[in-house]
C-alpha cells in the first residue's frame, strides 16, 4: 500500500496525529488498529453467527444466580469466608477469557501480516525492471568514461607545459608592475606646460623621485615631487615663504624659500609646507633649481615657474 492509501485507512478509522509519520511507523499503526479491531468483531459475534455475548451473559446470570444462592446459604454459616471466595471466582474467570481471546488475536495478526506481504510482493516486482534499467544505463557509461580518461590524461601533459610558461610570464609582469608605477609617476611629475612655460624647462633633467640625480654639476633641474622639493630645502636650511603683498582671496602669492644669507627681504613671510604646496599644486607651478654649481660647490638657484605666465 502507498503511503496515501495507509492514511486514508487510518482517518477512515478515526485515527489522528498521522501527518507527521513515515511509512513503517503508519504501518504498525494501521496494523494495531485493525488487530483491535478483529479482537472486537471476535468478541461480538460467536462461530455461528449469533451474538456470543448473549450466551455468555446468559450464562454468566445462571453462574451469577448460583454462586448467589451459595454465597448466601455460606453467608448465613460464615458471611466473611464468603466474599474472598466470591472474588476469587470472579478473577479465574476474567483469566479464562483473557487465555481464551490470546489465540485468536494472534491468528488475525498473523492473517493481517500476509495480506500486507501479499500486496508488496507486486510494487516489489515493478520496481525489479526499473532497477535493471538503471544498471544497463549504467553499464552503457562506463566504455563513455573509459575512453575519456586517455583524454584526460593526453590534456595532463599539455598543462603541465604550460605552467612553466605561465610561472615564466609571472617575474616578466612582476618587472612590468614597477616599470608601470614608476611611468605613472614620471607622468604625474613631468613638469606641467602653458603659453606662457620658458624655454628652460625643456632644457632642464627631470627629477621625478629622490632616487633621480643630477647628470652633472651646474645641471639644470625641473621637479613637481613634493619630496624631492623638502629634501633640497632642508639640505640649505631653507624655510618655505611667500612674497608679502602677493596674496589672492586667502591663498599664498608668489611662493619662494627663505634661506639664510641669500635673497634676505624684508617682504619674505614664512609659511608651513602645506600652505606652500596647497598653492604649489592649485596654481600647477614648476620648480626649477640645481644641486650643484659647475665647479662642485652647493648651489642656491631656485625658480617657480607658472606654466601660464612667466612670474611663478
Amino acid at each position: 500500500m502507498k503511503v496515501d492509501d495507509l492514511r486514508s485507512q487510518l482517518k477512515r478509522r478515526g485515527v489522528a496525529g498521522i501527518s507527521a509519520l513515515r511509512k513503517p511507523e503508519l504501518v504498525k499503526t494501521l496494523a494495531r488498529t485493525m488487530r483491535g479491531e478483529g479482537g472486537a468483531a471476535r468478541r461480538s459475534a460467536g462461530p455461528a453467527g449469533r451474538p456470543s455475548a448473549t450466551r455468555k451473559s446468559t450464562a454468566a446470570k445462571k453462574t451469577t444466580a448460583a454462586k448467589r444462592t451459595t454465597s448466601a446459604r455460606r453467608s448465613a454459616t460464615s458471611p466473611a469466608k464468603a466474599a474472598p471466595a466470591a472474588r476469587a471466582t470472579g478473577a479465574r474467570a476474567k483469566a479464562t477469557g483473557t487465555r481464551k481471546a490470546a489465540p485468536a488475536r494472534a491468528k488475525a495478526t498473523s492473517s493481517r501480516a500476509t495480506t500486507a506481504r501479499a500486496k508488496a510482493a507486486p510494487s516489489r516486482a515493478k520496481a525489479a525492471p526499473a532497477r535493471a534499467t538503471a544498471a544497463s544505463s549504467r553499464a552503457k557509461a562506463a566504455p563513455a568514461r573509459a575512453k575519456a580518461a586517455p583524454s584526460r590524461a593526453k590534456a595532463a601533459p599539455s598543462r603541465a607545459k604550460a605552467a612553466p610558461s605561465r610561472a615564466k610570464a609571472a617575474p616578466s609582469r612582476a618587472k612590468a608592475a614597477p616599470a608601470r608605477k614608476a611611468s605613472s609617476a614620471r607622468a604625474q611629475a613631468a613638469p606641467t606646460r602653458g603659453p606662457a612655460s620658458s624655454r628652460s624647462i625643456g632644457s632642464s633633467q627631470l627629477i621625478t623621485s629622490l632616487a633621480d640625480r643630477p647628470e652633472r654639476p651646474g645641471r639644470s633641474l625641473v621637479t613637481r615631487n613634493h619630496e624631492v622639493i623638502q629634501r633640497w630645502a632642508r639640505a640649505r636650511g631653507a624655510k618655505p615663504a611667500t612674497i608679502a603683498g602677493t596674496e589672492r582671496e586667502g591663498r599664498a602669492g608668489v611662493l619662494t624659500f627663505n634661506i639664510p644669507g641669500y635673497r634676505e627681504s624684508s617682504r619674505i613671510r614664512e609659511i608651513t609646507w602645506d600652505d606652500w604646496f596647497r598653492t604649489f599644486d592649485l596654481r600647477r607651478l614648476n620648480l626649477i633649481y640645481q644641486e650643484q654649481m659647475r665647479d662642485g660647490r652647493q648651489s642656491n638657484f631656485f625658480r617657480t615657474e607658472n606654466p601660464n605666465r612667466e612670474d611663478g
